[in-house]
């Protein structure tokens, strides 16, 4: 099930909205519980099994660690390690195993090595770092041990960011499950909230995703140079509105039910640096491996040699979170070597340039990496890169990109504005009348039009509910 569908938006949300309010306080964390099994097993019944498991392992280890982490700290490592483990294992399981037996079956003497072609559980990547952090900000002495098996299920399950984001993490949200402000002020902030990201999904990232189809489908030897750009710029539109909106979707939501998740999404196409643009980009993500793992590993605290290879190490991760495929992980590598060149050099050269030189060559760093993430095999991605630098069989320009050009202008003008905080600005400057009168009218006018596209869509998933 998806937030920006039919059947969500008018059936099961208003269902679980109407019964949370209407049952007792004490009752609220447990219907919550339950329909947060019945959205995540809504096309795969099975994977319920797999996420309840994930509970009781978590919910169990933070037990014992809390037991043992005043008494007997060695303990409490150990639990904790052995909670890793199984997280981790889980993960690679499901997620990588079949990755690793098609690589090793090409070598010889491992052909018995065989993948299992198992469906990969929806949002794997996002529950399972949510739950690896409860024992471990336990431990920290960050949060307080979760007695009640149903208010961390809660929080493990919880429909809004469950499938894609933001990851929520324990210590973040541990007085939410206990006790959460409700108020109709922060209601409808969460409706507002919502309507945006349904129609930045909607609206944008669907319309504008339609060209970066039509040319990452389109023949080798007809993709000219123009037309790699146009199509790649598309997709760079596309991954951002489809994914912030998300998150604007599921922030909105969970205000509707008390909750307060962290932004995830901050302009990042503004960025004057590499640096910048991935402490605006997916920043809850970013987070959990800074406090998780590039701080663990030592950080910047144990000289420049060890800094550069622990932001190796943490971007090689990263990369490797998005997917199983070789090419994420070169993906993470490609960002990791520009970060190290501005942590060396780049960095305060581009503090002392004018805004728009960093900008661009974050765009172009950012636009060219989307290669990478999006094809499936180096050999396309080869192909594409070569397309896209003149090189490639298609010649540099064709009739076919005019016609594309020409088709999404207004789509490509409407997207540059809205990844930038002009209409937020805008907005702010407007008086309370003004917007008392606006805002109702334009999330009325977005809602409606967002939903005349959704009654005809045939195609309307979010590109990271398959990591």
């Amino acid at each position: 099930m998806v937030f920006s569908s039919i059947l969500f938006m008018f059936i099961y949300l208003p269902i679980v909205l109407a019964i949370y309010y209407i049952v007792p306080l004490k009752w609220r964390n447990p219907w919550l519980f339950i329909v947060n099994l019945v959205f995540y097993g809504w096309g795969e019944p099975v994977y319920i099994v797999l996420m309840l498991v994930s509970i009781l392992i978590n919910y169990i280890s933070g037990i014992f660690v809390g037991k043992y982490r005043q008494d007997d700290k060695p303990k409490a490592k150990r639990v904790l390690v052995i909670n890793i483990i199984f997280n981790l294992a889980l993960l690679m399981f499901f997620k990588y195993y079949d990755l690793f037996a098609t690589t090793l079956n090409k070598i010889p003497g491992l052909d018995f090595i065989q993948p299992l072609g198992l469906a990969l559980p929806i949002g794997i990547s996002f529950y399972t770092f949510q739950t690896m952090s409860y024992p471990i900000d336990i431990y920290r002495g960050d949060g307080n041990v979760q007695r009640n098996f149903i208010s961390f299920g809660t929080f493990v399950a919880l429909f809004p960011q469950l499938i894609a984001g933001p990851i929520v993490r324990y210590k973040d949200i541990d007085d939410q499950l206990s006790y959460r402000e409700h108020s109709a002020d922060k209601f409808a902030s969460g409706i507002r909230r919502f309507i945006v990201g349904l129609a930045k999904k909607v609206l944008i990232a669907n319309n504008i995703g339609a060209l970066w189809d039509t040319y990452s489908a389109m023949p080798a030897s007809e993709l000219s140079c123009v037309g790699a750009w146009l199509g790649i710029l598309a997709f760079s539109f596309q991954i951002y509105f489809d994914f912030s909106g998300y998150s604007d979707m599921a922030i909105g939501l969970g205000r509707m039910i008390g909750f307060e998740f962290l932004e995830n999404f901050n302009y990042p196409y503004i960025s004057r640096s590499v640096t910048e643009f991935w402490r605006r980009w997916h920043i809850s993500l970013g987070t959990w491996f800074r406090d998780y793992v590039y701080i663990p590993l030592g950080g910047n605290r144990k000289g420049k040699a060890r800094q550069l290879l622990n932001i190796t190490i943490v971007w090689a991760l990263t990369g490797f979170w998005h997917g199983a495929n070789w090419t994420f992980m070169l993906w993470g590598l490609y960002y990791a070597v520009f970060l190290i060149i501005e942590k060396l050099w780049l960095l305060k050269r581009l503090e002392k340039a004018p805004a728009f030189v960093g900008r661009i060559y974050t765009d172009f760093i950012a636009v060219c990496g989307w290669v990478l993430f999006q094809l499936n095999s180096l050999s396309e991605v080869g192909t594409y890169y070569k397309a896209m630098f003149g090189f490639g069989d298609g010649g540099f320009f064709t009739a076919t990109d005019g016609y594309y050009a020409a088709s999404f202008a207004i789509m490509f003008v409407i997207a540059i504005i809205a990844s930038t905080p002009v209409f937020k600005n805008l907005f702010e400057r407007l008086s309370d009348k003004s917007k008392a009168i606006l805002v109702p009218a334009l999330i009325v006018l977005a809602l409606v039009v967002s939903t005349a596209y959704l009654v005809d869509a045939t195609y309307n998933p979010f590109l990271y509910f398959r990591f």
